[in-house]
């Protein structure tokens, strides 16, 4: 039994591979990359201070770059002030003895997954090849490279706009005005709200690599995503609305514009993917 190619068996080094010796060589691949997720974990927990006080509570000081960049911004086109966004001062309590800890755990674990990523991918790639016809090295290659580099766009437009936007929006959310209910955000909810919401922004910026796979098995079309595309622009709109701290029309540009590039690109990947490979 071969995996992910047409043979019934793989040849590496002019062997055979059996089913097992591919379980065993998988199984390294996956060691491999275990271990530089954990290198990466490891000295992520060892830069607490850099990890926490730089990056992670970067979002609630003032001279955050996203608040200066958007405020500057909104002055070279005209629009004032509108799009400068006032931090409060933000104490995170905890609220048990071991919150600290696990979550300082988590966030390592999370930097781990997120610089080890492009290793995982590498060495999936390296699992693959042997299967892969000349033909096939070079796209697949490539496709690491692209998977990489959208997954980590992702990942900084989550962290530098989606987060930040939507935290000051979230914070500063009052369902009254009568100053009865005050938020007081605790450090549990802050961690899972940044990493949430950046994560999960990494991976949707991998959406023309499912579209590209989905479209290879014919399951999406570049003319489906075309008649719906009105839709995808509503829902975008929709969402950009929701996550923007203030109702002016150039904030929600600001991240309705990279998610609808993300869209039109995915329409041009199941266009090139029909064509290449005559699927049509």
């Amino acid at each position: 039994m071969a995996f992910f190619g047409s043979d019934k068996t793989t040849k590496t080094e002019g062997k055979e591979m059996s089913f097992l010796q591919h379980l065993e060589e998988f199984r390294w691949h996956l060691v491999r990359s275990a271990l530089v997720i954990m290198v990466f974990a490891i000295s992520a927990f060892c830069l607490n201070d850099f990890v926490f006080d730089t990056i992670i509570f970067g979002p609630l000081r003032q001279d955050f770059i996203s608040y200066k960049v958007l405020c500057s911004l909104g002055h070279k086109i005209g629009a004032g002030d509108v799009m400068c966004m006032t931090i409060k001062p933000a104490h995170l309590q905890t609220l048990s003895a071991s919150e600290q800890f696990f979550n300082h755990m988590w966030i390592s674990f999370l930097c781990g997954i997120i610089l080890g990523f492009p290793f995982v991918l590498w060495e999936l790639w390296k699992f693959v090849r042997p299967a892969l016809k000349n033909k096939e090295i070079g796209p697949v290659k490539i496709f690491v490279v692209i998977a990489s580099v959208l997954f980590l766009i992702g990942i900084f437009f989550g962290y530098y706009l989606l987060f930040p936007m939507s935290y000051n929006f979230l914070i500063n959310y009052q369902v009254s005005s009568s100053g009865i209910v005050q938020t007081q955000n605790t450090f549990d909810d802050y961690i899972s709200l940044i990493s949430t919401m950046t994560l999960v922004s990494g991976i949707i910026f991998e959406m023309p690599i499912l579209v590209y796979f989905l479209t290879r098995m014919t399951l999406l079309t570049p003319q489906f995503m075309r008649k719906y595309r009105k839709h995808a622009v509503i829902i975008i709109l929709i969402s950009a609305a929701i996550i923007t701290p203030s109702p002016d029309v150039t904030s929600q540009m600001v991240v309705a514009i990279p998610m609808y590039l993300l869209y039109e690109l995915s329409v041009f990947v199941s266009a090139w993917v029909i064509k290449k490979h005559k699927l049509e």
